[in-house]
């Protein structure tokens, strides 16, 4: 069930009247399900809250079991187009080594979250190949009104509309930093930069040999970010890497991070653009993990180079 899948898997597009599932891998919420069915049925879509969803156990939104099932019911179930997570916290990585992915092979589906989800990201890229996506959440994200482009990234990449050779349109009033100069292509890997370190020895351990390198994080001092690219370089895995892109670092400025940016990737020649705003920040860019990009930190595009979803 754990073995490794090189090729990438693509799902399938969202149609009208596409079913999304809600579930909760991780951490509880409070969840307005009125709100929530009104909010998918504005955009012509539907919802289905999986029990997760409305579940508490302490930090956890349930059990691992019941967790667990929701997303396999979720993967399994013809009726259902794309899986949507409630809310990040903690506790995707308590249900790795139950994953089937198998089950997910057979059906590819767009996944779709940030933070702790970072876990199932990774798992699930390595072990099936499948493009996942790096957006928006249900409750804090899309029902918390953030300012576009959050959702419009989110459904432009979901419906199909990003193709191949397109740019991920990035908010202008934001500018983004050449952190080192240059341009490369590879498979968009990463995501909330303390996941993957945390998650480093597993079967969820983020391999971005020939990747360009996504890294995110909130709430995490200058000294903490230090310390977790210093793990992730003793440990090997920056090696190969062709590009880095940096999200959004709550609470750091870009200006603070570049001295350690620099002092980390500026050795390895490659390409490092920051300040993306993707992430825990308003707004938040959709990304398409595992998908093949293209890196300009000169230019400070980035681009898709093949298509996303299945014909």
């Amino acid at each position: 069930m754990h073995g490794l899948q090189s090729v990438t898997q693509l799902p399938r597009a969202l149609r009208a009247d596409a079913c999304f599932a809600v579930v909760a891998p991780a951490g509880p919420a409070r969840l307005d399900a009125d709100k929530a069915q009104r909010w998918f049925a504005e955009r012509g879509y539907r919802c289905r809250l999986y029990p997760s969803v409305t579940s508490a156990e302490g930090y956890l939104a349930g059990s691992d079991a019941q967790r667990l099932q929701d997303l396999h019911d979720a993967f399994a179930d013809p009726s259902i187009d794309a899986i949507l997570c409630m809310r990040g916290g903690y506790g995707s990585m308590r249900l790795l080594d139950g994953l089937n992915f198998e089950l997910i092979r057979r059906h590819p589906k767009p996944l779709i979250g940030y933070s702790d989800i970072t876990a199932l990201h990774t798992a699930v890229q390595r072990h099936t190949g499948l493009v996942t996506f790096h957006g928006a959440m249900l409750n804090a994200d899309l029902l918390g009104a953030k300012a576009e482009p959050t959702e419009a990234s989110l459904f432009e990449q979901l419906t199909g509309r990003l193709a191949s050779g397109a740019a991920v349109a990035h908010p202008s009033e934001w500018p983004l930093t050449e952190i080192v100069p240059g341009a490369a292509s590879g498979v968009l890997l990463g995501g909330n930069l303390s996941m993957l370190g945390a998650t480093l020895g597993t079967l969820a351990e983020v391999r971005p040999t020939g990747s360009i390198l996504f890294i995110e994080d909130v709430n995490e001092p200058l000294y903490r970010v230090d310390r977790l690219l210093t793990q992730l370089r003793l440990a090997g895995l920056l090696q190969g890497v062709k590009g880095v892109l940096v999200g959004d670092f709550a609470g750091i400025t870009v200006s603070a991070l570049t001295p350690l940016l620099r002092d980390i990737f500026g050795p390895l020649r490659i390409p490092v653009l920051a300040g993306w705003r993707s992430g825990h920040c308003d707004p938040n860019v959709c990304l398409p993990l595992g998908a093949q990009v293209r890196l300009d930190s000169t230019a400070r595009t980035l681009h898709v180079e093949q298509a996303l979803f299945a014909v």
